[in-house]
C-alpha cells in the first residue's frame, strides 16, 4: 500500500495538473504582491482579477486554441467589466444585465468546452463587479486594469509554452498510458476466482470512460498541432508514434475477452488462473512504469523480462495439458498475453529516436480526421434556440436561478459579499441533474471544511509572512485540483479566500458564516432548479447514446465483414471506426452512471441498460479479436464466417432502427464472398464468430424490451 501511495505521489508531482496549478497561482498572485509592495494593493487586486478570469479559459488543448480562447476571453471580459460598471448604479438595469448575460453566455455551451469556459469567465466578472459602484472614469480605468491582467496572464502562458512546447503532450501521453495500464489491471483481476465479476465489469466500464477521455485529450494535443506532426521534429514524432502504439495496444487489451465463468469451472483447482493474473499485472506494471517515465521526461529501461515470465506460464499450461485436461483456452490466453508483451515493448520506441524515425507518419490532414472540430457560427446558436435543445433548457434554467439568486441577495441585508450566491449558482448549476447534485454536495461540504481550516489557520498563525505562504500553498492546491478533484479544490479555495480577506482587515468569522450561508442558499436554488426547471434526465438521453454505440458497432462489424470477404478496409478507415466505437462506448457508459445518481423514480430500465452496455463491450471486444486474427492469418477459409456476420449485422440494423427511426441503416454496404478450397477452416474462429452472433441476438432482445417499455 505504501509503495502504491509513493508511486501516486510521484505521478502527481510530475503531472500537468500541478504544473498548471503552480503557474496559474503565480500569474494571479504576482500582480497583487507587486502592487501591494508599491502601496497600491487595490490596483494589484484588479489586475489579478483579470488574470483570474482569463485563467478560467486556459483549459487543456492545442496552443493555437488556447491562444485564441484567451484572446477572445480578454475581449469579452473587458466589455463585460465596462458594461457592468456602467449599469450597476441601477438595480433595475443590473437585473436586466443578469437576465440577459446569464442566458447568452450559458448558450456558449453549444460551441464546446473552451467556449463554455469563456462564458463562465464573463459571468464571473459580471458577478464580481456588480457591487463595485464607481464613476464612469473609474469604470474605464478598472476595465483597462482587468484587461491588462488578462493580457499578462495570456503572455506568460504563451511564454511557458514556448519554453516547454512538448511537456503538455508528454504529460498527457504518460497519463494515457497509465490509464490504459489501469484498464489492463482490472481485466487481469477477472481471472482471479475471488473476483466478483459483476463488480469487475462495472469497474471496467468506468475505466473505459477514463481511457477514452485521456485518449481524446492526447489526440487534441498531438493531432491539432502541426508542429508536432512535422517529419523533422524528433520529439513530436516520438510522441505521435508512441500514442498510435498506445491506441493499438488498448484495442488488443479490449480484444482479449473470455468466458471467465467457463475458465473458473474448468481450471479453478489448477491454480493457473492466479498465475495468468500475475503475468497480466506484470505487463500492466511495465506499462505503468513507461507512462511515468514519459510523464516525468526521464529515460527508461525494461524493469523485468516479461517473456521469461510467459515462458514459465507456458510450462504450467503445458503441464495441465499433459495431465489430460484440455488446455486450448489457456493456450489462447497465452497467445494474447504474448501479443500484449510485444506491443508493450513497442512503447519503448519513445525512448529511441532512431526507432521512432523509421516509423512512417500520416499526413496532418489524415490525423485531423481523428479529432472533432467544433465550428463557431451564429447558425448553430440560432438552431439551438428551441426546447428540444438541452443547452437551451439549461440556459433558461440558469437564467431563472440567477435571477432568483440576485433577488434574494437584494432582499437580504447581511454582509457585503452576497454576490457569492450568484457566483456559486453559476459554478455548480450544470446541464444534468446528477452533476449538479454532486457539485452541490461537494461545494457545501468543501466550503464548510475549508472554512473551518481557514479559521484555524488565522487563529493560530500570527506571522504575516507565514500566513501569506500558507495562503499561496492553498492557491496552488486550488488551481491544481480545479480539473482533478472538485471537492479538494473547494476545500483549498475557501481558506485562501478567508486568509486573503483577513489581510484586507475584514471580520473573518462573520465572513466565514456569510460565505457558508450564501453557499447554502445557492445550493438550494441550484438543486431545485435542476430538479423542477426543464430537467435534463439522463434516462431520456440514453436512447441516443445507445443508438450511437449500436451504429458504431455495426460499422465495426461491417469492417470485419470486409476483412472476412478479403476486401480489407484501409488502415485509416478501420482505425477511425475503432475510435468511434471507443468514444461511443465511453459516452454511453458515462451517461448510464450519471443516470444511476439521479432519483430512483427517474431511472428507467437500469438493469437492462447495464446489460446493454456490457453486451456491446463484449461485442466490440470480440469483433476486434476476430478482425485481428483473420488479418494476420491469410490461410484461413473465411467462407463459414460470412453468414454469422451477415445475420449479426441484420440484427443490429433492426435494433438500431428500434432506437432511432431516422438512423441511416441503408448506408451499410452489402457483403459478398468468393470460395477458396485451398484455405483451411479454423473451428475456434468459427465458434467465436458464432459467439458474436449470439451476443448480437442478446442485444436485439434487450433493445426490443427497452424500446417497447419506453
Amino acid at each position: 500500500m505504501l509503495k502504491e501511495q509513493t508511486k501516486e505521489l510521484r505521478y502527481f508531482l510530475f503531472s500537468q495538473y500541478l504544473a498548471d496549478g503552480i503557474r496559474i497561482a503565480v500569474e494571479i498572485v504576482l500582480p497583487a504582491v507587486v502592487f501591494a509592495w508599491l502601496g497600491r494593493l487595490e490596483i494589484g487586486i484588479t489586475i489579478s482579477l483579470g488574470a483570474l478570469a482569463v485563467g478560467i479559459s486556459d483549459g487543456p488543448g492545442p496552443v493555437e486554441h488556447k491562444k485564441n480562447g484567451m484572446l477572445y476571453c480578454n475581449i469579452i471580459v473587458f466589455l463585460m467589466a465596462l458594461l457592468t460598471g456602467f449599469l450597476n448604479h441601477s438595480v433595475f438595469l443590473t437585473a436586466l444585465l443578469v437576465l440577459f448575460s446569464s442566458f447568452f453566455f450559458t448558450m456558449f455551451t453549444v460551441f464546446g468546452n473552451r467556449a463554455t469556459t469563456i462564458g463562465t469567465a464573463a459571468l464571473l466578472i459580471m458577478v464580481l463587479r456588480i457591487s463595485n459602484i464607481l464613476p464612469a472614469s473609474a469604470v474605464v480605468l478598472s476595465g483597462l486594469l482587468i484587461l491588462s491582467g488578462g493580457i499578462w496572464y495570456m503572455l506568460v502562458a504563451m511564454l511557458f509554452y514556448k519554453l516547454t512546447p512538448y511537456r503538455p503532450a508528454q504529460r498527457a501521453l504518460g497519463d494515457c498510458i497509465r490509464e490504459t495500464a489501469a484498464f489492463l489491471t482490472i481485466k487481469s483481476d477477472l481471472f482471479l476466482p475471488s473476483t466478483n465479476l459483476d463488480e469487475a465489469y462495472d469497474k471496467l466500464v468506468h475505466q473505459q470512460v477514463a481511457v477514452s477521455q485521456k485518449q481524446d485529450e492526447t489526440r487534441e494535443l498531438l493531432f491539432k498541432n502541426r508542429a508536432l506532426l512535422k517529419e523533422s521534429t524528433h520529439s513530436g514524432r516520438k510522441l505521435v508514434v508512441t500514442f498510435v502504439e498506445v491506441v493499438d495496444l488498448y484495442e488488443q487489451i479490449t480484444a482479449n475477452w473470455y468466458d471467465y465463468n467457463l475458465l473458473r469451472i474448468k481450471f479453478l483447482d489448477t491454480g493457473i488462473l492466479e498465475k495468468i493474473a500475475v503475468c497480466a499485472k506484470s505487463i500492466s506494471n511495465e506499462l505503468d512504469n513507461i507512462g511515468y517515465a514519459i510523464q516525468s521526461n526521464s529515460d527508461y529501461t525494461k524493469q523485468r523480462n516479461l517473456f521469461e515470465e510467459l515462458q514459465n506460464l507456458k510450462t504450467n499450461i503445458d503441464a495441465i495439458g499433459n495431465a489430460g485436461i484440455n488446455n486450448f483456452l489457456l493456450k489462447k490466453v497465452l497467445i494474447n498475453l504474448r501479443k500484449l508483451v510485444r506491443q508493450t515493448d513497442e512503447m519503448l520506441i519513445y525512448f529511441s529516436t532512431e526507432r521512432a524515425s523509421k516509423k512512417q507518419l500520416r499526413s496532418a490532414g489524415e490525423y485531423s480526421r481523428f479529432v472533432s472540430h467544433q465550428p463557431i457560427s451564429a447558425r448553430i446558436f440560432r438552431d439551438n434556440l428551441t426546447m428540444k435543445s438541452s443547452v437551451f433548457r439549461h440556459a433558461l434554467r440558469m437564467t431563472i436561478a440567477c435571477m432568483l439568486g440576485f433577488t434574494i441577495s437584494k432582499l437580504l441585508s447581511y454582509g457585503h459579499h452576497s454576490y457569492w450566491i450568484l457566483m456559486t449558482i453559476i459554478i455548480i448549476l450544470k446541464p444534468g441533474f446528477s452533476l449538479t447534485r454532486q457539485r452541490n454536495y461537494e461545494r457545501f461540504t468543501g466550503t464548510l471544511a475549508g472554512g473551518i481550516i481557514g479559521l484555524l489557520v488565522i487563529a493560530f498563525v500570527r506571522d504575516p509572512v507565514a500566513l501569506f505562504i500558507i495562503m499561496f500553498i492553498f492557491m496552488i492546491a486550488t488551481y491544481t485540483f480545479v480539473r482533478l478533484r472538485y471537492l479538494v479544490m473547494v476545500i483549498c479555495m475557501t481558506p485562501y479566500i478567508l486568509i486573503f480577506f483577513n489581510f484586507l482587515g475584514l471580520g473573518i468569522f462573520d465572513l466565514a458564516s456569510e460565505r457558508l450561508l450564501d453557499t447554502a442558499i445557492a445550493s438550494v436554488i441550484a438543486f431545485l432548479s435542476s430538479y423542477y426547471l426543464f430537467p435534463y434526465w439522463e434516462s431520456k438521453q440514453l436512447p441516443a447514446h445507445m443508438a450511437a454505440n449500436l451504429k458504431a458497432n455495426l460499422e465495426y462489424l461491417q469492417k470485419l465483414g470486409n476483412i472476412i470477404c478479403g476486401n480489407s478496409s484501409a488502415s485509416l478507415e478501420y482505425k477511425l471506426v475503432r475510435k468511434e466505437v471507443i468514444v461511443s462506448t465511453a459516452n454511453l457508459a458515462a451517461a448510464f452512471h450519471r443516470m444511476l445518481s439521479e432519483p430512483k423514480n427517474k431511472q428507467l430500465h437500469s438493469s437492462k441498460i447495464y446489460e446493454f452496455v456490457v453486451l456491446n463491450h463484449v461485442l466490440s471486444s470480440n469483433i476486434a479479436a476476430v478482425a485481428d486474427y483473420v488479418s494476420a492469418n491469410e490461410k484461413i477459409n473465411a467462407e463459414g464466417l460470412y453468414q454469422p456476420v451477415r445475420r449479426s449485422m441484420d440484427i443490429l440494423k433492426k435494433s438500431l432502427h428500434e432506437l432511432d427511426k431516422s438512423a441511416e441503416i441503408s448506408s451499410f454496404e452489402k457483403l459478398s464472398i468468393s470460395t477458396n478450397d485451398n484455405k483451411i477452416i479454423d473451428r475456434s474462429l468459427t465458434e467465436q464468430v458464432n459467439f458474436i452472433n449470439k451476443v448480437a441476438v442478446d442485444i436485439g432482445k434487450i433493445t426490443s424490451q427497452i424500446a417497447t417499455q419506453s
